[in-house]
């Protein structure tokens, strides 16, 4: 016993490993519609063609959000067949064409209604599904284990207790992938060290406990005036690029690491320009960001959709332009965390 917690105090005290960057788009359509629903009727995978496209364009990562509901229909249950077949086909694309996969369990904090930390729904729910997750991808080390997307209305204390049950299910079962945790209140990089009805993230969350320290915080930011992404206004940019900058100090100061998950901006010139420079900002911090993934690629979207990413028959639309000058910019690092040098 006494060994066992001397190699973990050990462990707790070696700098975490560089990671590769990570810089690439989130590809919807696993996410879409009313569970349980249809594959490719209701929700869809990504197809090869769109994958192989992402990894010519110069990308490193692509991030998949996909749906509880249908990779586990019952609680505490199997993961299943059909739903995992599709996922694995999707991880092992994204791999062949030299990108990192991370799978995003896009579901805000919820399973058919029930909260997380509820008697429902307790922090052992989503531990399970997790752990059986990381048995099944152990062995497959481009793969980043995203634990959940936005979360809103649990607390922030509950929360960090939450992905603790999830991270020591994940690290019992034997994988040893990259994990990445959020806040609450949708993660938003904006109110993170904000006092809120649900709590104080950057205050909770560093409560985190990883035995690998292997994992960073996964930050969203959007740029209109609420900063919830659902208008083509840009008039909160000011507000977002300063909550880069202010989550960049408490990355450094509190010696985390963190990953901008989804972000995104309409084809007006001013947001482009904000666009750019969001993007710019975490990649001049590689010590402290591993990097971003903008929102959102995935053939689904409607093509008025104002944030799509997906090229038109005029080729790559104004925001992948941006996007793209940031691929192929010098960067100080071709690795990103606490060993990455500036």
């Amino acid at each position: 016993m006494r060994l066992t917690v001397l190699a973990l105090a050990l462990l707790a005290t070696l700098p975490a490993r560089a990671e590769t960057c990570l810089r690439g788009v989130n590809l919807s359509g696993a996410e879409f519609g009313d569970t349980p629903g249809k594959v490719d009727t209701d929700y869809t995978y990504p197809s090869e063609e769109a994958i192989q496209r992402l990894g010519k364009l110069g990308a490193s990562a692509i991030r998949l959000p996909f749906r509880w509901e249908r990779i586990q229909p019952d609680l505490n249950g199997g993961l299943d067949i059909m739903e995992l077949a599709y996922l694995d086909q999707t991880v092992r694309r994204i791999n062949e064409a030299g990108l990192i996969a991370i799978i995003d369990l896009h579901n805000y904090g919820y399973y058919a209604k029930k909260q997380l930390g509820s008697k429902e729904l307790p922090a052992e729910a989503l531990a399970d599904v997790w752990r059986r997750l990381a048995e099944h991808y152990r062995e497959r080390p481009k793969l980043v284990f995203s634990l959940m997307n936005e979360p809103y209305d649990i607390t922030s204390a509950n929360w960090a207790k939450i992905q603790n049950v999830a991270i020591a299910a994940i690290r019992k079962a034997g994988a040893k992938q990259l994990l990445l945790v959020t806040g609450t209140a949708f993660g938003g990089a904006h109110s993170w060290t904000s006092d809120l009805p649900v709590g104080n993230n950057g205050r909770d969350l560093l409560g985190v406990v990883d035995p690998l320290d292997r994992y960073a915080y996964d930050f969203h930011q959007y740029l209109d005036a609420d900063y919830s992404g659902r208008a083509a206004e840009c008039s909160a940019a000011a507000g977002a690029l300063k909550a880069i900058d202010d989550v960049t100090a408490w990355l450094k100061a509190n010696d985390r690491r963190g990953f901008l998950g989804e972000f995104a901006a309409s084809n007006k010139l001013e947001c482009l320009t904000a666009l750019r420079q969001m993007a710019a900002k975490v990649d001049a911090s590689p010590q402290q960001w591993l990097g971003w993934t903008a929102w959102g690629a995935g053939p689904w979207w409607p093509a008025d959709y104002i944030f799509n990413l997906e090229p038109t028959k005029a080729g790559e639309r104004p925001q992948m332009r941006v996007l793209l000058e940031r691929l192929k910019a010098k960067r100080p690092s071709a690795v990103c965390g606490r060993e990455a040098k500036p």
